[in-house]
Protein backbone atom coordinates (compact mmCIF):
# COMPACT_ATOMS: atom_id res chain seq x y z
CA UNK A 1 0.00 0.00 0.00
CA UNK A 2 1.25 3.50 -0.80
CA UNK A 3 2.36 5.84 1.94
CA UNK A 4 0.00 8.69 2.75
CA UNK A 5 2.37 11.63 2.68
CA UNK A 6 1.11 15.03 1.63
CA UNK A 7 3.37 17.49 -0.19
CA UNK A 8 3.10 21.12 -1.26
CA UNK A 9 1.86 21.43 -4.86
CA UNK A 10 5.25 21.97 -6.52
CA UNK A 11 6.87 19.18 -4.53
CA UNK A 12 4.00 16.86 -5.50
CA UNK A 13 4.72 17.53 -9.17
CA UNK A 14 8.40 16.70 -8.67
CA UNK A 15 7.43 13.53 -6.80
CA UNK A 16 5.07 12.57 -9.65
CA UNK A 17 7.87 13.02 -12.20
CA UNK A 18 10.12 10.81 -10.09
CA UNK A 19 7.44 8.09 -9.89
CA UNK A 20 6.93 8.18 -13.66
CA UNK A 21 10.67 7.85 -14.24
CA UNK A 22 10.81 4.83 -11.91
CA UNK A 23 7.93 3.15 -13.72
CA UNK A 24 9.28 3.95 -17.18
CA UNK A 25 12.62 2.37 -16.26
CA UNK A 26 10.77 -0.95 -16.16
CA UNK A 27 12.82 -2.34 -13.28
CA UNK A 28 10.07 -2.50 -10.65
CA UNK A 29 8.34 -5.69 -9.60
CA UNK A 30 4.62 -5.93 -10.26
CA UNK A 31 3.87 -5.22 -6.60
CA UNK A 32 6.22 -2.21 -6.55
CA UNK A 33 4.70 -0.96 -9.81
CA UNK A 34 1.20 -1.13 -8.33
CA UNK A 35 2.32 0.66 -5.17
CA UNK A 36 4.06 3.34 -7.23
CA UNK A 37 0.99 3.73 -9.46
CA UNK A 38 -1.27 4.06 -6.40
CA UNK A 39 0.98 6.79 -4.97
CA UNK A 40 0.94 8.56 -8.35
CA UNK A 41 -2.85 8.52 -8.48
CA UNK A 42 -3.05 9.93 -4.94
CA UNK A 43 -0.58 12.72 -5.79
CA UNK A 44 -2.48 13.48 -9.00
CA UNK A 45 -5.73 13.85 -7.06
CA UNK A 46 -4.09 16.12 -4.50
CA UNK A 47 -2.64 18.30 -7.27
CA UNK A 48 -6.00 18.47 -9.05
CA UNK A 49 -7.73 19.48 -5.80
CA UNK A 50 -5.12 22.22 -5.21
CA UNK A 51 -5.60 23.50 -8.77
CA UNK A 52 -9.38 23.50 -8.37
CA UNK A 53 -9.11 25.52 -5.15
CA UNK A 54 -6.77 28.01 -6.81
CA UNK A 55 -9.17 28.34 -9.75
CA UNK A 56 -12.09 29.01 -7.38
CA UNK A 57 -10.11 31.71 -5.59
CA UNK A 58 -9.16 33.38 -8.89
CA UNK A 59 -12.82 33.38 -9.96
CA UNK A 60 -13.86 34.95 -6.67
CA UNK A 61 -11.19 37.63 -7.06
CA UNK A 62 -12.17 38.44 -10.64
CA UNK A 63 -15.97 38.25 -10.41
CA UNK A 64 -16.47 40.70 -7.55
CA UNK A 65 -18.09 43.56 -9.55
CA UNK A 66 -14.82 44.36 -11.24
CA UNK A 67 -13.29 44.99 -7.83
CA UNK A 68 -10.36 42.90 -6.71
CA UNK A 69 -11.30 41.39 -3.40
CA UNK A 70 -10.86 38.09 -1.68
CA UNK A 71 -13.23 36.01 0.39
CA UNK A 72 -13.17 32.51 1.77
CA UNK A 73 -14.96 29.77 -0.09
CA UNK A 74 -16.14 26.39 1.09
CA UNK A 75 -13.88 23.57 0.02
CA UNK A 76 -15.06 20.03 -0.46
CA UNK A 77 -12.63 17.14 -0.19
CA UNK A 78 -11.90 15.50 -3.54
CA UNK A 79 -13.69 12.19 -4.04
CA UNK A 80 -11.52 9.22 -3.21
CA UNK A 81 -8.75 11.22 -1.53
Amino acid sequence: MATKKSYPFEQSLVQLEHLVEKMEAGELTLEDSLTTFEEGIRLTRECQAALNQAEQKVKILIEKNGQVSSEDFATEPAAGV
